[in-house]
């Protein structure tokens, strides 16, 4: 059987996409960023509860803050990409669970009542949004180069609050001279998949 999605968008989306380390100068416009949330929007994740948060980081001034909380490697990428979002769990996601989840909105206090519960629900459903949001950004014809190299309680402190954890710093534009390192291996299906 063969996959429906056509040979070129697989390419796009998976087989020629990498992480980009260069990017050129063309810029990231908010439109292009609301066209990419609004396609990603539609991953599922568990009682629709959306955690995601994105805070793009535009001005020099805010560049110039966020790179002083990235690893050495991950500094001069940053400050020279078109645009960096910063990739975030709202752990008060709850709050919004009686409009995405209306046909049970008691599962806000049924299931989330408590913050220890929200912390680890927002963490792995924010970090399956951070997927889609890659694949999105590759859709929309740019390049994403996602990193977790960085101080992410500084990143808190700086940007965002209490009530936000942040899962990863992603640079995006169009990728520049140089942009990827050799591909890196991958495994294969029989080293991943278990029938029982």
């Amino acid at each position: 059987m063969t996959l429906v999605l056509d040979p070129a968008a697989q390419d796009l989306l998976f087989r020629e996409a990498r992480t980009a380390n260069t990017f050129t100068d063309e810029p990231v416009t908010d439109e292009q960023v609301q066209a990419i949330y609004d396609l990603v929007k539609y991953g599922p994740t568990a009682f629709n509860q959306s955690p995601l948060r994105i805070t793009l980081v535009r001005s020099p001034e805010a560049r110039e803050r966020l790179v002083g909380h990235l690893a050495e490697g991950n500094r001069a990428k940053t400050a020279a990409a078109p645009l960096v979002a910063i990739l975030s769990a709202d752990n008060e996601f709850h709050e919004e669970l009686p409009q995405l989840f209306p046909h049970f909105p008691q599962a806000k206090d049924a299931f989330f009542s408590e913050r220890p519960v929200r912390e680890n629900a927002a963490a792995l459903n924010a970090a399956l949004q951070a997927a889609y949001f890659i694949v999105g950004v590759r859709a929309a014809g740019l390049a994403a180069g996602p990193m977790t190299g960085c101080d992410f309680e500084g990143i808190r402190k700086e940007f965002l609050d209490d009530d936000h954890t942040p899962l990863m710093v992603v640079n995006i534009g169009r990728p520049g001279p140089d942009a990827w390192f050799p591909r890196s291996p991958r495994l294969e299906y029989e080293q991943v998949v278990t029938t029982v």
